[in-house]
């Protein structure tokens, strides 16, 4: 009886095109970013459990964040234009090393020309941001395959720039700043004067930029831009006839979706590892992306949440509950379960729902909208 849109009257444009034209939704979104933006902080500030340590914020929450924002732009190349992309580790990887790079100063040596281009050490959010732009241009350039190829064959493209680009990253030692073990540690995270180094910090970080982000691709996908990448998804020959560019489309979502993946790296690697090597972004990253936005819903802003929710717990969740009904489990038992859970689910979820979790979760509201009558 609480989740009914009676009396709810909608006068004018604006308010029938809302992301959430229910106000129920919009309390339930305004109690959630209340909840993350203050409800956490004050927890943790007050050590009140489960914040009584560093462990939630620092295994769960923030790897979920960075991930969900990873699998946002998963989502926008894979479910809003159809595109099949194994390389969102590869694209991680640039944004990573691109952002280190600027924010420790490059310097490029033109020996041959008798001079050397050097660019001092830039902020960091403006190195975070130049390493998107700087995955968003490799995407670009490995977009361009899917003008001929589509399916399994562009996958096979995407899946070449991540053995091309983990290769770069661990045979070129420039982009490592000659490190001797090829390991990288990040700059200071300064912004505008403030240090964010405590967990609570980092994790209101990622949490405004995961905000950020995800409002922008979804008033993206629902404008024009959003409805020529659906039309490419749908049936590209006919996208073409009325009108739609395959050009134009299929290389600005490979644009979109690499600038927030190229975000969502230097994230992972700057707030949430501080030192990394290039295994750290290897093809094992992006099956757990995919497998994010499979499992979460393909086409889903919201999945893209749940499947990262899904991905970080279900291995917590299989660590706890055996041990609490006396049932322990090895490292290796729980390895394997994890496997054959989401290669089982994934199946499960492509035969019967291929839109994921989160249209099962639409189902349900929409349920809820007319219980108890069927109609």
């Amino acid at each position: 009886m609480l989740y009914r849109e009676a009396g709810q009257f909608k006068t004018t444009y604006a308010e029938d095109m809302a992301i959430f034209p229910i106000r129920q939704d919009r309390m339930a979104l305004a109690i959630l970013l209340g909840i993350a933006f203050i409800g956490v902080p004050l927890l943790a500030d007050f050590d009140i459990w489960p914040f009584g340590s560093d462990y939630l914020l620092r295994a769960i929450l923030l790897p979920f964040l960075i991930l969900a924002l990873a699998a946002i732009g998963v989502n926008i190349l894979v479910g809003y234009c159809g595109q099949i992309s194994l390389g969102s580790g590869a694209f991680m990887a640039i944004g990573a090393y691109s952002a280190y790079k600027l924010g420790t100063g490059v310097h490029i040596p033109l020996a041959w020309l008798g001079f050397a281009i050097s660019i001092p050490p830039l902020p960091v959010l403006l190195s975070i941001l130049l390493g998107g732009l700087a995955a968003a241009v490799v995407g670009i350039l490995f977009g361009i395959p899917s003008l001929r190829i589509k399916g399994l064959y562009l996958a096979v493209a995407t899946l070449a720039a991540q053995f091309f680009f983990d290769w770069v990253f661990l045979r070129v030692s420039w982009f490592t700043n000659y490190a001797p073990s090829g390991s990288v540690n990040a700059p200071t995270l300064d912004f505008f004067g403030l240090n964010v180094g405590t967990p609570i910090e980092r994790y209101m970080l990622c949490l405004i930029f995961v905000t950020v982000f995800a409002v922008l691709a979804k008033n993206l996908v629902r404008g024009n831009l959003g409805r020529q990448w659906m039309a490419i998804r749908d049936m590209d020959i006919a996208a073409e006839l009325i009108g739609i560019r395959p050009l134009y489309a299929k290389l600005t979502a490979f644009a979109v979706s690499s600038f927030i993946i190229g975000v969502a790296g230097a994230l992972w690697a700057f707030v949430y590892l501080g030192s990394w090597e290039p295994l750290a972004f290897s093809i094992d990253r992006s099956l757990q992306l995919l497998f994010m936005v499979i499992i979460g819903g393909l086409g889903s802003i919201m999945g893209s949440f749940v499947g990262a929710a899904f991905i970080l717990i279900l291995p917590i969740m299989l660590n706890l509950i055996p041990t609490q009904l006396g049932v322990p489990l090895s490292t290796e038992t729980i390895t394997h379960l994890e496997f054959i859970i989401f290669g089982s689910l994934i199946c499960y979820l492509l035969i019967k729902e291929p839109h994921g979790f989160a249209r099962l979760i639409s189902i349900g509201k929409e349920k809820l909208r007319l219980w108890p009558f069927p109609y």
